[in-house]
């Protein structure tokens, strides 16, 4: 059983895991907000949000509204739980085809698609950062990228034919006993119904219950298949070059003209998910409580389904930076990063305008001490971008499985823990995914630092920070925890605090006392 979900979460989080997209109150009630919760109040390890609410915040006045960037694949600015949430760029007037505040790009009302073609659909599905690599033929990564990539295609093309043929067998299985018995097996529950002397009907029977036990069901086989194809057809497909919708020379970090203002685009489930727990409304009665109140989002589309391009990462921390937000969410990482200068002068020029990039540290269950991911905190010239806090993620039970099995970790580059492990959050068209990874463990700690820069909004990247890793709740026991390996048979033990920088879990209440019993606060 292990073993089946283990695979299915090596193979489904690029960003995520996503469960069905459904209605709020489908799912079971002590998933839902529960990263909002308390230890001590809940016996849940979640990050203590409601708590600060109910204790804290009644007696501070904000000061002001943030201005937060989500840079990811989209997010669906008309759900009813972000109304009033998406920031609007007063400077420019909708839908006029002038680019009315001289910023370079027409009618930005909410951000920015960098994906976005001319004409027609811009680009859904993108290669992987190394197959782009192995089909240029250059650069000083090409021998590794085409390791890589040849052990992948291999590994997608055998996966593919193993579960091509494990599905032809559990559809012949339900047929026969469909045949025989007029029984339709949906899941374990029929297979109860099932009464028949017939040896076929037997067989079918006893593999069919041995892999429901197992956690295998119709959804988990097209899951695996669906990922399989993409792989196959998409990110590892030399012949699929999808830019030229675009219009633009990826290369060419000059070559800014290009894209659309559709923020909302094809793929908007993943960065719904994380605009929710940033800032969905709280108390309204309607699906989940996101974290921040007093925020605003900027959505900049950036991150396709496969890996985002250097130059468009940087264009949008840039444009973010140029037009107010505070604060940027980057949820994505991939193995290389051929034109990193470029991301690089974007770092650097949030790290001097005093904005904050907080970063998901990744799904590949790998210490980033030892496996730099990018986008990445280390500049080319090997110093440390000072505002950058890389996010592992964390399960809702303070057991040695505290740590999610995908998480990245690092004492040197991995900043702290949050929530990221069966997560309930927003989807599009108004509905709700239950989802983990690193992705959403991530925008809990912007939520809270925005949070936290609505009260004190003099703070610096620097302090804000300090102030959520000093504060972070530290793990003493279970004194040794898992720690994370999608590969190993076995997973070693560690100590939690070990694990990042901080040693800590991200906890709201923890920061605002911090902040009241410090002269930091004073800044206020």
């Amino acid at each position: 059983m292990k073993k089946n979900f283990t695979l299915l979460i090596s193979l489904l989080i690029a960003g995520m895991v996503y469960g069905q997209k459904a209605d709020v109150n489908q799912f079971k009630p002590e998933f839902i907000n529960w990263y909002n919760k308390d230890l001590a109040q809940d016996a849940v390890m979640g990050a203590s949000v409601d708590r600060l609410y109910n204790e804290v915040l009644p007696n501070l006045k904000p000061g002001k509204t943030v201005v937060v960037a989500v840079i990811d694949g989209g997010v669906d600015v008309d759900h009813v739980d972000l109304k009033g949430k998406i920031w609007v760029n007063e400077e420019e007037i909708p839908s006029n085809g002038i680019d009315d505040d001289k910023n370079g790009y027409i009618d930005d009302i909410h951000g920015w698609n960098f994906l976005g073609a001319q004409s027609g659909e811009g680009v859904h599905f993108e290669n992987v950062e190394y197959a782009r690599i192995v089909r240029s033929k250059e650069g000083t990564d090409y021998a590794k990228a085409k390791e890589m990539y040849d052990l992948e295609l291999a590994k997608r093309k055998k996966q593919k034919l193993n579960y091509s043929k494990f599905k032809s067998a559990w559809e012949k299985a339900k047929h026969v006993i469909k045949s025989n018995t007029g029984i339709t097996v949906k899941d374990q529950e029929d297979l109860a119904e099932v009464k028949s002397n017939n040896e076929n009907v037997i067989r079918a029977k006893q593999f069919l219950m041995k892999k429901f036990s197992q956690g295998v069901n119709d959804e988990m086989i097209n899951n695996l298949l669906t990922n399989t194809n993409k792989y196959l057809n998409y990110h590892l497909n030399l012949d699929f070059n999808p830019r030229n919708l675009v219009g633009d020379d990826p290369l060419n970090f000059e070559d800014r003209n290009y894209g659309d203002n559709d923020v909302k685009g094809k793929r908007s489930d993943h960065g719904t998910s994380v605009a929710g727990v940033i800032a969905a409304h709280r108390n309204n009665d309607i699906g989940i409580d996101g974290i921040a109140e007093n925020v605003k989002l900027m959505v900049l589309k950036s991150t396709p389904v496969g890996d985002e391009r250097d130059k468009d990462v940087a264009l949008a921390i840039i444009y973010a930076v140029d037009n107010g937000a505070q604060i940027i969410n980057m949820s994505f990482s991939k193995e290389f990063s051929p034109q990193k200068e470029f991301v690089d002068k974007a770092v650097a020029y949030a790290e001097e305008k005093g904005v904050l990039l907080v970063h998901g540290a990744g799904n590949k269950g790998q210490n980033l001490d030892l496996n730099e991911r990018f986008p990445s905190d280390i500049y080319l010239n090997g110093k440390l971008a000072t505002n950058w806090l890389n996010v592992g993620a964390t399960a809702m039970t303070l057991d040695k499985e505290i740590v999610g099995v995908f998480s990245n970790y690092g004492r040197e580059h991995v900043g702290i823990f949050s929530p990221g492990v069966n997560i309930v959050s927003l989807d599009s068209t108004n509905t709700y995914r239950q989802t983990s990874g690193t992705s959403i463990a991530a925008p809990i700690v912007t939520g809270i630092a925005a949070l936290i820069l609505s009260y004190y909004p003099e703070l610096t990247p620097q302090e804000l920070i300090a102030v959520l890793m000093e504060s972070s709740y530290k793990v003493k026991k279970p004194k040794k925890v898992l720690v994370p390996n999608l590969k190993a048979e076995k997973r070693e033990k560690g100590i939690f605090t070990d694990l990042s920088k901080s040693g800590g879990i991200v906890n709201a209440y923890n920061a605002f006392k911090y902040l009241e019993s410090y002269s930091i606060a004073g800044k206020k």
